[in-house]
């Protein structure tokens, strides 16, 4: 019996203790479930009182993409509004002082270069400003040869002289005459009006203080028998214009049915005379012409089409470095543009041109067209006022200047630009130099001369010595010219540059030049009226073409 009570008893205590063991087990079930549900509690709990996290970031692309378009939009406005502003304010110039009997009077004769870069920087508060000009507009000549073919409008490379008065702050009286006398001695001026309508008065006479003498030159012939009567010039406006006019009547009368293969290719042969810039970019102008258009409207001709370029010198652009000679004549040689050197006009015919090549044989070249690109020399004018003062004026190739661009002979004269002999080539660029020198010499003047006035008034010595002192210090610094480089635009989408930096002469030709050649001549272009009109009349030759009609 105690076996039995111990066996039930041991079985008892297992029962017992598998009791503990599971009620242990479920006791701690329970108290993990109640943790793990406290936690998850508290989780969320924290998480609704934590903030949301950020969305995911922008793309670096797509922020770019973003920022450029502000940047852009914000460019676009800003530029938008700069036009606008400058070109509401060239449009309406302001109030002007009126002439002032109290100042000195001041002729200007020419709107040229060097004419028109001198009202550019002068300070007309100074003086009684006149302008007399047969022309009342400033020609960007750089550009003419593109006017000759179509590639730029005429009206373009035109700024009218009042555009540029009418902003000044004291009135500039603008004439549009011809000057026909000036007496050096009686410092007058005689002009007349040779328009087509006239006034009751065509003829006057203007007294000056100081006069600007910048009425340019003509073109120069030699005396060759036929070029006046027969070539084309390259100068002014209206030759550009009557060049496009002949060029195109030559293509018109060869495409005339039944005409011969012999006058075709005679009315179809330009003759450019000139190896000079001028004359390089007429024929490179030509040739785009040819290539860009003609070939496309004139199919049946256009292989006829010969440009010759004619050359007394042994080398074109002579003032160009060698390696851009060379690359001009190697761009030629590849558009079919004949270069001949060391060749001389001996007439000019209305239907040829009679050459004198380098082995001395002169030959007849029958021609549709001969363009007259070659020298300058004096008006008439100009030469009639040198015979006024022969003692100073001994140079017959134009007016004799000091070092501040005084005529010798005549104190109170200037002379700049095309009708002097100075030492510098007759360029645009020293031309509006000189120009700009001269607005800064005349405030000098004009400072000097308000002193003097004032030492006459004077009654104090010691007023009077300051005055004097300050006179003295007054110095007109002497004219130098600084040669800025040259660019020729040889055709093809192809120019050359020849420019100085760091004292070095930097030579570039090609298609990055022509670039640079198109910038620099916008940039030097004197409002932005004329800017936005040439750049546009170079997207609307890119985008269609010249014009080939012809009035």
């Amino acid at each position: 019996m105690q076996a039995a009570r111990h066996v039930r008893f041991m079985s008892t205590s297992r029962s017992l203790v598998c009791s503990h063991v599971h009620a242990q087990k479920h006791f701690l079930r329970a108290s993990t479930s109640r943790a793990q549900s406290r936690s998850v509690a508290s989780t969320a709990a924290a998480a609704s009182q934590t903030p949301p996290p950020p969305p995911p970031s922008q793309g670096r692309w797509r922020y770019f993409l973003q920022t450029l378009g502000r940047v852009t939009l914000v460019t676009v406005i800003g530029a938008s509004a700069s036009f606008y502003y400058i070109a509401h304010k060239e449009k309406n110039p302001g109030p002007q002082l009126p002439f002032d009997p109290s100042k000195k009077t001041l002729v200007i004769l020419g709107s040229g270069w060097g004419a028109t870069s001198l009202l550019k920087g002068l300070d007309t508060s100074d003086y009684n400003t006149i302008v007399v000009s047969p022309k009342n507009f400033f020609l960007f000549t750089p550009l003419l040869p593109s006017v000759a073919v179509g590639t730029l409008n005429a009206r373009s490379i035109l700024q009218p002289t009042r555009y540029l008065t009418r902003h000044k702050e004291r009135q500039v009286l603008v004439i549009e005459a011809e000057a026909k006398e000036v007496d050096p001695v009686k410092k007058t001026v005689t002009l007349s009006d040779d328009s087509e309508i006239q006034g009751q008065i065509s003829s006057t006479t203007i007294p000056y203080d100081y006069l600007v003498y910048a009425v340019g030159a003509e073109t120069q012939t030699f005396g060759i028998p036929g070029v006046r009567e027969h070539a084309c010039f390259m100068k002014e406006l209206h030759d550009a214009e009557k060049m496009q006019r002949r060029f195109l009547d030559c293509v018109e009368s060869a495409a005339f049915p039944g005409q011969s293969d012999e006058e075709k290719d005679r009315l179809l042969h330009m003759v450019v005379v000139g190896g000079g810039p001028t004359g390089i970019e007429l024929s490179g102008e030509l040739r785009d012409f040819l290539e860009e258009d003609l070939k496309s409207w004139y199919p049946e001709l256009a292989s006829r089409i010969r440009i010759t370029l004619v050359e007394a010198l042994p080398n074109v652009l002579p003032s160009f470095s060698k390696e851009l000679i060379a690359y001009t004549e190697r761009t030629f040689k590849e558009s079919d543009i004949e270069i001949l050197t060391k060749t001389m006009v001996r007439k000019v015919n209305e239907k040829s041109v009679v050459l004198k090549g380098p082995d001395g044989v002169e030959r007849e070249v029958p021609c549709g067209m001969v363009v007259w690109a070659a020298g300058n020399t004096s008006r008439q004018i100009t030469r009639d006022l040198m015979a006024k003062l022969p003692e100073g004026q001994t140079n017959k190739r134009g007016i004799t200047l000091d070092d501040h661009l005084r005529m010798k002979g005549a104190r109170d004269i200037f002379a700049i630009g095309d009708c002097t002999a100075s030492s510098y080539a007759p360029t645009a660029q020293v031309a509006s130099q000189q120009g700009s020198y001269l607005s800064r010499v005349f405030k000098l003047l004009a400072k000097k001369d308000k002193l003097e006035a004032d030492l006459s008034h004077a009654e104090i010595s010691e007023e009077a010595e300051k005055l004097k002192k300050q006179i003295d210090k007054i110095k007109l610094k002497p004219f130098h010219y600084s040669h800025q480089g040259s660019l020729a635009y040889i055709g093809s989408d192809k120019a050359i540059a020849d420019l100085p930096i760091f004292g070095r002469e930097w030579t570039s030709g090609g298609v990055a030049t022509f670039m640079f050649w198109r910038s620099a001549y916008l940039s030097t272009l004197f409002s932005l009226r004329n800017r936005s009109l040439v750049a546009g009349d170079w997207v609307r030759v890119k985008l269609w073409g010249r014009d080939v009609s012809r009035e």
